[in-house]
């Protein structure tokens, strides 16, 4: 089982905007175990996104079903307007 944790940096007094549209984009495609987190310490405006997949070949399956849908699209739009930096960690539970 992994944990895929894509974490961004906010734009200043942008934190609470990219977390509801994560939370919009999470609650639309039925990600399992997927929650979206913000900082109480760390990086300044930092928010998270996190789900939980089988195997890498899910990973890659989802991203592929999520990009080329207009409905993720929709719910997405400007969020890359958003937020400064981002990165994807993905971990083996252990």
């Amino acid at each position: 089982m992994l944990v895929v944790r894509n974490r961004f940096v906010a734009k200043p007094g942008c934190a609470g905007k990219l977390a509801a549209q994560l939370k919009e984009a999470v609650a639309a495609f039925a990600m399992p175990n997927a929650r979206v987190l913000t900082d109480v310490a760390g990086d300044f405006n930092q928010v998270v996104m996190e789900f939980t997949a089988e195997n890498l070949a899910e990973i890659e399956k989802r991203m592929q079903e999520t990009m080329n849908s207009p409905m993720y699209r929709e719910r997405m739009a400007g969020y890359t307007e958003l937020w400064i930096t981002g990165s994807r960690e993905i971990f083996r539970i252990a």
